[in-house]
């Protein structure tokens, strides 16, 4: 790992005009501003599609790619939007994504750029298009799929208060869920909420909805080769920039994506489709009653029978769009939370053994982040040492206890380490300072740095910069020194979290001059 630095921020918080951050211009001048700054990392959060609360952690495929970011201005530079189909445009706000408008805007022009497409379309596009269908067909068949029969099923029942078939989902899900819980998941059709063949995958069913869905299906197939079609004229251009990009992937998958409908032998579950158990964690830093987030469990001795494959070919999918990956939540590889199904909170989970080494082995050398954050035991170091990964240290978390505390640099154990002012779910520095920390910890961080604590935010970036860590990685916020209003999510909290996003006047000349300093005089 080459001793370097850079900025976390999320495709979705860069400047548009339609209401969400996207890879066209702004993303292209956010990696200039990193070249002048002289930065050389830029990370992400999962760029797969959103599912429930709008989260890059609980999305409808591991493998497939957000289409609102999918860029209209390089769509119409193609020729596939015209400046009438922008007649509709809505006044998004600059500094948050309300999502609802903008996906209602958003998909609106893509369907008018899939049809431009289809009569527009050159020899070239045409046969580039095949050919990524081909490529991606092991993942991509399944998702557009299940994406087509999701929304066919939600306008179907849009309007249908009290049908058989909710009744016959409300008397299988009543003991594990709530009442307001069980009309979510009917109506926003999740799949184990779908006819009996389909939610079982019956080859003829499948076949039939297939002819049935095909004008949906290709639309979303588009959508995808448009996603990466893009995503990979900005990679290309920020590698040329000297940029490496960390990418990041949750451990777990949403209930509701096309990984567990295509894959369900891959996952513990029962019969209704519903997990046996759940992913989770336990009471921690940021819940006292742990963080239930609903994902169904791997079903690891299924996976071990052809040497983890799905996990190979998840990993390998993932490094192909980023540079490194940072694998959210690493200790559940060797032990995971699991909390019975139809539990309210976390409280009443258990620690129960994953595979750990045996999994990692078949994955071999890769260029991986182990997310150690959180409740890390001896066995959980281990592992990740013996697989030889970097881990991560967190800044915010610093200053709780005393000198021998991990997460202070003077501590750090080697330099194969990422450290980080705070990460997502951390509020922003300045805003931990004046709300979230203890007077201990502000005093000891003043202590700690010999500051007056008025200009916490790039103090702390300094302190960064300055580790025995290999990698620095620094929030935006925490760059334009931002309040608490500007975090990315709190975990914990379903509403209102992944909306920030920040103006172009936003980026600086005094925080490119900030960061271009703190590079040079600690050699990143």
């Amino acid at each position: 790992m080459k001793r370097s630095s850079g900025l976390l921020v999320h495709p979705t918080s860069f400047p548009s005009p339609y209401g969400i951050g996207d890879l066209g211009s702004g993303a292209y001048e956010f990696i200039d501003f990193l070249k002048e700054a002289k930065q050389s990392l830029w990370q992400i959060l999962p760029l797969c599609p959103t599912g429930f609360g709008d989260s890059p952690y609980q999305g409808f495929s591991t493998f497939a790619g957000n289409p609102y970011l999918i860029s209209p201005d390089i769509l119409k530079e193609e020729g596939y939007l015209v400046d009438s189909d922008f007649d509709t445009q809505h006044a998004f706000p600059n500094d948050k994504v309300d999502y609802g408008p903008v996906i209602s805007y958003k998909m609106e022009l893509l369907q008018k750029a899939f049809k431009n497409f289809k009569n527009w379309a050159s020899k070239n596009h045409r046969d580039c298009f095949i050919d990524f269908q081909n490529r991606n067909a092991g993942w991509l068949d399944d998702y557009c799929l299940f994406v087509a029969l999701k929304n066919y099923f939600i306008e179907q029942r849009c309007n249908d208060h009290y049908s058989p078939q909710l009744a016959e989902y409300h008397e299988k899900n009543c003991k594990f869920l709530t009442e307001s819980q069980i009309k979510d998941y009917f109506y926003g059709a999740v799949w184990s909420s779908w006819p009996e063949p389909l939610m079982r995958r019956d080859m003829n069913a499948l076949r039939e909805w297939r002819v049935k869905l095909a004008e949906e299906i290709e639309f979303y197939k588009f959508l995808q080769y448009e996603f990466f079609t893009q995503w990979d004229a900005l990679k290309c251009y920020a590698n040329n920039a000297g940029i490496v990009i960390i990418g990041d992937i949750p451990i777990f998958v949403a209930m509701d994506s096309s990984d567990v409908w295509a894959h369900q032998e891959l996952f513990q579950l029962c019969p209704s489709g519903n997990p046996k158990s759940v992913a989770g964690v336990p009471p921690d830093y940021f819940s006292e009653t742990g963080q239930l987030w609903g994902n169904p469990l791997y079903f690891w001795p299924e996976h071990k029978k052809d040497n983890y494959s799905w996990w190979n070919s998840r990993i390998r999918a993932a490094l192909k769009e980023v540079d490194v990956l940072r694998i959210d939540h690493f200790r559940g590889f060797e032990s995971y939370w699991s909390v019975p199904f139809g539990e309210k909170t976390a409280v009443n989970g258990k620690w129960v053994k994953a595979p750990g080494e045996d999994l990692f082995r078949s994955l071999g050398p890769m260029p991986v982040i182990a997310e150690d954050l959180g409740v890390i035991t001896d066995e959980v170091a281990a592992l990740r040492k013996n697989a030889g990964l970097p881990g991560m240290r967190v800044l915010q978390f610093a200053f709780c206890s005393n000198s021998s505390d991990k997460f202070l640099p003077h501590n750090y154990e080697n330099t194969r380490t990422v450290v980080y002012t705070g990460t997502h779910d951390n509020n922003t520095t300045r805003g931990w300072y004046k709300e979230e920390a203890t007077e201990y910890e502000k005093d000891y961080i003043r202590r700690y740095l010999n500051i007056d604590g008025k200009n916490v935010a790039w103090d702390t970036i300094r302190l960064a910069f300055s580790s025995t860590a290999s990698y620095a990685v620094v929030p935006i916020q925490d760059a334009m020194d931002l309040d608490s209003e500007y975090r990315m999510n709190t975990p914990g909290v379903a509403y209102g979290n992944w909306q920030f996003r920040y103006t172009s006047d936003m980026l600086t000349t005094e925080m490119s001059d900030g960061l271009k300093y703190l590079s040079t005089i600690y050699n990143r």
